[in-house]
């Protein structure tokens, strides 16, 4: 018992060792700039290991943070291989807002709001779960250096699990599950897509720098865990959800109290706020989506299932492009004046001012103006966009 013990406890150690990551990034063609003179080379590249080159300009920098920094240009490093330098940051994307506002609501408006409604129960349920292990385990990121890290936004926040590694996870086999019910997907392929992504995204976090090993295949492991247990309870719940007279108020009242009730930190990061966007959006999405079902004025698919794939003809897909331009510009100024009309209540509500950027951390002022914006874009989403497009003939 004491060997396996010793073994696991060696695993583990070796799972999460910076240096183990910095390799992967070296591998991929990702180093970083060891000396305190920063050379700019006429390749556009960054000259490390004080090699020489005529085509080279100098300026310095200095260390700090166990890597150069420079105010304007932050952490410098080489890239080698240009072509997994953009693959992994498009793939480091999709586990961030601009993928969620844009994918979610294109699955509801351009395939079935049924599979939407999944992804976003989900989705909430999974990150809310990683953010709150990651507050509560408290387990550091990979060291920089020897690690470069391509991101600054969450370098505050703590490691395990990386929920990027879980939402993609969740999103892509949660898709894969429920399309094939609904439409006739062959599974084979669907399953050779949903682990390429995953894949692509878990990798991502490990040449960005933002995890390690043992992050990664912990967020795996725990989506696959929370997805293998909810999984019986799927249709249940979304008749429950769609049905139940209590589903307005615990919809938004218990996604609320979730996020204010946020375990304390121990000092400021970005894990309370972004778990309060992602449990918003939920709250709106479930309150539009019982309010379509009472009203009679759903989009969802009539069966039999499975349907076929909607035809990719040049007008379906202007159509699409056009529901998703427009629905997508809607979200975003929905967004912008939710939160300022929101921000501008609380912060005269408490007397404080809205141009003091520690005033956005208190959290009787960030969990009220981030969740009210975001149950504004859900409800949106789910309810005025589909009587918009039905409007203008998009439908």
């Amino acid at each position: 018992m004491l060997h396996m013990n010793g073994a696991m406890f060696k695993l583990i150690t070796y799972l999460q060792d910076s240096e183990l990551v910095a390799r992967f990034q070296r591998t991929c063609g990702l180093f970083a700039v060891k000396s305190e003179r920063r050379r700019t080379c006429g390749n556009g590249h960054l000259q490390v290991d004080g090699t020489e080159d005529r085509s080279c300009t100098s300026d310095y920098t200095y260390q700090a943070n166990g890597y150069n920094v420079d105010a304007a240009s932050g952490p410098q490093y080489q890239v080698r291989n240009v072509f997994l330098y953009y693959l992994f940051l498009v793939s480091a994307a999709l586990g961030r807002e601009v993928f969620y506002i844009s994918f979610l609501p294109c699955v509801h408006w351009n395939l079935d709001p049924f599979l939407c409604r999944r992804l976003v129960n989900m989705w909430a349920v999974v990150m809310y779960i990683g953010q709150v292990l990651k507050d509560t385990l408290k387990m550091p990121r990979p060291l920089a250096p020897p690690v470069v890290r391509l991101e600054t936004r969450v370098s505050a926040e703590y490691g395990m699990p990386s929920t990027h590694a879980m939402a993609a996870t969740t999103i892509f086999f949660t898709f894969l599950f429920s399309a094939t019910h609904r439409f006739q997907i062959q599974f084979e392929s669907g399953l050779l897509l949903a682990v390429l992504l995953s894949i692509l995204v878990c990798l991502s976090r490990l040449y960005t720098g933002m995890h390690s090993v043992l992050d990664v295949i912990g967020g795996v492991l725990i989506s696959a865990v929370l997805m293998l247990l909810t999984y019986p309870a799927w249709d249940a719940f979304d008749g429950v959800q769609l049905t139940s007279p209590l589903t307005p108020v615990v919809s938004v009242v218990l996604p609320f109290l979730l996020s204010y009730c946020y375990p304390k930190l121990d000092h400021y990061s970005t894990t309370r706020g972004d778990t309060t966007i992602i449990l918003g959006v939920g709250a709106g999405c479930s309150a539009g989506y019982w309010l379509n079902q009472q009203l009679g004025q759903t989009s969802e698919l009539k069966g039999p299932f499975p349907l076929p794939l909607p035809p990719l003809t040049p007008p379906t897909l202007a159509l699409g492009c056009a529901r998703s331009t427009l629905g997508v510009a809607v979200l975003l100024g929905t967004r912008q004046l939710a939160k300022s009309t929101s921000l501008w209540a609380l912060c005269t509500w408490h007397q404080v001012s809205p141009s003091d950027p520690l005033t956005r951390r208190r959290r009787e002022i960030e969990v009220p103006y981030k969740f009210s914006t975001y149950t504004a874009m859900g409800l949106v989403h789910t309810i005025l966009l589909d009587r918009a497009f039905r409007q203008l003939g998009l439908l």
